[in-house]
């Protein structure tokens, strides 16, 4: 009897754990596939245009113009981009490009971080007044400051060169400032103590203590600026008239004008506009997302 009980008992053991992981292993709810199934559905949606520019690209212009249209290419075409790059000078307008971007994010990161590091770290009489009045200047529109600044730079006589669009970049952004302010209250004034007690000054404190603290929220900042300068056509079209200093922007709307019905070369170009941006986001995702939540819930 004794082994009999012993048996059943071990024979119910097994039915019982795999009952218990059963209920531990819950299937998904239909809210929560109806949620997926959303957002797939979003994904593709904003996916497509992107597949069709780039499906566009690699198609021959018969095929193109074909009904009804093909979302994959019957035959690739490859020499498509290197046809589109010697069509125009893209090797000139991609250097333009990356030297203006590179003094963007440059003066952006540097600028608008120091001045952040006073507004956070540093006391002094009204200063919340002065962040206050910065602010406020995120209220008035880029167009309404857009004459006065070409009238200055005119006066100068700094119209058709970069300097218009190089200077800005070293004056500051009230959004970038307000950013990285946020993101330097969460940083310790136990820190910044600590080395103000071994005689760093202020500057030192920002180079040694407070930048390397400030990866993800310069890299966001980064990502920022880089996006904006890739993609101004404003400031170049406005300030530069000389083809050889065209941007990839300015330089693709020329590029436009001359090829009005060849559709993959006007989505090629399309494409190398774009791929460096979409290439640098995936790189740096990791600390622009980081950089994003930490300045999104600092205090203020």
């Amino acid at each position: 009897m004794m082994r009999s009980s012993v048996t059943a008992r071990a024979s119910a053991a097994p039915s019982s754990t795999s009952a218990r992981r059963g209920q531990l292993v819950r299937r998904p709810s239909v809210r929560t596939l109806f949620i997926y199934a959303l957002l797939l559905a979003g994904t593709v949606l904003f996916l497509l245009p992107l597949w069709w520019m780039i499906s566009t690209s690699l198609k021959s212009m018969p095929e193109i113009a074909q009904y009804p249209p093909t979302f994959v290419p019957q035959q690739v075409h490859w020499d498509n981009y290197i046809r589109t790059w010697q069509a125009a000078p893209f090797t000139r307008y991609t250097l333009n490009t990356l030297m203006l971007t590179f003094f963007a994010v440059t003066g952006n990161v540097l600028v608008n971080s120091f001045v952040a590091y006073g507004f956070a770290k540093i006391r002094f009489s009204g200063k919340k007044i002065w962040f206050a009045v910065l602010l406020a200047t995120m209220m008035i529109p880029g167009f309404v400051t857009l004459i006065p600044q070409y009238v200055l730079f005119s006066k100068l006589n700094l119209v058709g060169t970069y300097y218009p669009i190089i200077i800005p970049q070293f004056l500051g952004s009230a959004f970038y400032i307000f950013m990285l302010r946020q993101f330097y209250l969460s940083i310790p004034n136990e820190l910044s103590e600590a080395a103000k007690i071994d005689g760093a000054s202020h500057l030192r404190i920002w180079l040694r203590v407070v930048l390397p603290l400030s990866k993800p929220a310069l890299a966001a900042i980064a990502i920022f600026a880089f996006n904006g300068a890739w993609n101004d056509f404003l400031g170049p079209l406005l300030y530069v008239s000389d083809e050889s200093l065209y941007t990839l922007q300015i330089g693709l709307q020329t590029f436009r004008g001359t090829m009005q019905t060849q559709w993959n070369y006007l989505m090629e170009g399309s494409v190398l506009v774009l791929v460096p941006v979409i290439v640098l986001f995936f790189i740096f995702q990791k600390y622009f997302i980081q950089g994003m939540n930490l300045t999104a819930g600092t205090k203020g």
